[in-house]
């Protein structure tokens, strides 16, 4: 048994390697279940099969080894929680991310949405949000903290949330995918801020989960256009308040 902060009790001791195991497992399930299933991502959100096979199915797929392997090390109290918590000033670019998800769904083109695609799509959203969250942020920050500084964690999470998305190359959409790497990073940024400013991995979640929900649902590119631009702010209000967290 280990004790994280003197009250959380761990069954395995927190390692840098065992949360890169957990990482590595989710995206190998997730990208096995792409492959069997002939994944073309630019056309994920195109009917209620493709949003069924390439979008839900996968994800679901990872949640199974999430529960499984984070239920072993016992990690669930501090994946979720969090007790080094930013100035809740923090949590403006997240705000607006999430004005910028809503206001995409306000004002986006949904016609060749059916219900059966809202369905999935809400399913889907949920599942990525909690899935990317918990295997890209919450779980490696347990395993990070036991070597880094916050300055590392939030770097060496925030790097392996936006190569997550690399293997896109291979899998419809090319050369974007390095762009669509360097977008990530910045939006990672935004929900590390989220994670952090909070207390709760759930906020993080529920803006990821709606991000992925307004961009995929609408044939209108309104949020991604903004994307770029709300990454930047992410990354830059992070390194600030990291380098004074650091300095205080």
């Amino acid at each position: 048994m280990h004790k994280n902060s003197g009250t959380t009790t761990l069954r395995v001791r927190p390692r840098v390697w065992l949360g890169l195991s957990v990482f590595v497992a989710y995206l190998a399930a997730f990208y096995a279940i792409w492959v069997v299933n002939g994944i073309d991502y630019a056309r994920v959100g195109e009917s209620e099969e493709t949003l069924l096979r390439w979008y839900v199915a996968p994800l679901a797929g990872g949640l199974v080894v999430l529960l499984i392997v984070i239920s072993i090390f016992g990690w669930w109290r501090p994946t979720l929680r969090e007790t080094r918590r930013l100035p809740r000033g923090a949590a403006v670019v997240p705000a607006i991310m999430a004005a910028a998800a809503i206001l995409n769904l306000v004002f986006g083109e949904f016609s060749r949405v059916t219900t059966t695609m809202w369905i999935l799509l809400l399913v889907g959203s949920v599942l990525v949000g909690f899935n990317e969250e918990v295997a890209a942020r919450g779980q490696l920050f347990v395993a990070l903290r036991s070597r880094f500084g916050e300055v590392g964690v939030w770097f060496f999470s925030t790097t392996l949330f936006a190569l997550l998305h690399l293997p896109n190359f291979f899998f419809g959409i090319g050369s974007l995918a390095f762009l669509q790497v360097l977008i990530q990073f910045g939006l990672g940024s935004v929900y590390y801020l989220a994670f952090r400013s909070t207390g709760s991995l759930v906020p993080a979640m529920v803006l990821h989960g709606l991000w992925d929900f307004s961009t995929f649902s609408s044939s209108l590119p309104y949020a991604g256009l903004a994307a770029p631009f709300i990454g930047i702010a992410g990354v830059v209000v992070a390194v600030v308040l990291l380098a004074k967290e650091r300095h205080g």
